[in-house]
């Protein structure tokens, strides 16, 4: 099993040039993959998603290239003459146009980011390996969290799997005796009521048989017993088995309402009441399966 939360960075480097790819997934019903590069370099783009789709099937998937010369501090080299002509022209024009001009930390640092160095930025041919390279290194390390996280997963579902089961198997129990239960209570009102009436009378036999017919859950055990079984079995499947799941928990939820709205018992009430808060916590680990 594998969650849809995960990070992953990988780096490569080649004459001078660092890459580093960071990737970065939180859950999402299908695939999508949004990536963070330099716009010269978006041609790789239908490679970089194909990658990630042989590896990973659901889940939000954000990307971050970036690279920068290697050992330096910053993410592009600036242009120092420019920056300083421009600086100059810009003094030059305030003093012609009577502008009162006082430079700050703010205004070079803008004037840098304008005049930056695109030289280091490489052509896009000589630069895929490296995306390749890194890029392999990324999944390679946000597979392993999610499948670290998705181990955690298993474990917390297998358990409660495990507490829907022993909630099936009361319910079973206590159905076989609620039958009999309605009988004595009827009994039992009929004679407070002073009403001699016997058990063996057809009209008390035929309501019987009625409420009989009414609270009989034997379809509904059935089939729940067969969807848990189902739901355990595909705990174990390999790939992507999250909306296998979702699948088969509204189906488990759907018998459990269907078996509380037709029994009358408090304790078997009450085991549905659990049965569904169980089902609504399953359903929130759900959301991060693959």
């Amino acid at each position: 099993m594998n969650s849809m939360t995960g990070f992953g960075r990988g780096s490569a480097e080649c004459d001078g040039l660092q890459l580093v790819v960071e990737i970065t997934s939180v859950n999402r019903r299908n695939l999508e993959t949004r990536i963070s590069m330099p716009k010269e370099w978006q041609s790789l783009e239908r490679m970089i998603c194909g990658e990630v789709a042989a590896v990973i099937e659901r889940g939000r998937i954000q990307i971050s290239i970036q690279c920068q010369e290697a050992g330096s501090n910053n993410g592009f080299a600036w242009d120092r003459e420019g920056t300083a002509s421009l600086l100059k022209s810009l003094s030059e024009f305030a003093r012609e146009e009577g502008i009162l001009f006082e430079p700050d930390a703010v205004l070079l640092g803008k004037l840098v980011f304008l005049n930056r160095k695109n030289s280091s930025l490489w052509e896009v041919e000589a630069v895929t390996p490296l995306v390749q390279t890194a890029l392999k290194k990324a999944l390679k390390e946000i597979l392993s969290m999610r499948l670290q996280e998705g181990a955690s997963l298993l474990t917390d579902l297998t358990e409660r799997h495990e507490v829907l089961e022993k909630i099936l198997a009361d319910i079973r129990e206590k159905a076989q005796g609620e039958v009999a239960r309605y009988r004595e209570n009827l009994n039992k009102r009929l004679r407070q009521a002073g009403l001699e009436l016997d058990l063996n009378d057809d009209r008390v036999l035929r309501e019987i048989a009625l409420f009989a017919d009414r609270c009989d859950t034997s379809e509904e055990l059935v089939r729940l017993d067969s969807h848990l079984q189902q739901f355990g079995e595909i705990l174990s499947d390999e790939g992507s088995i999250g909306r296998k799941l979702e699948f088969l928990l509204q189906e488990i939820l759907r018998e459990y309402n269907t078996i509380g709205s037709k029994s009358i018992a408090v304790e078997i009430s009450k085991n549905v009441l659990e049965a569904k808060n169980e089902i609504e916590r399953i359903r929130e680990q759900l959301q991060n399966v693959q």
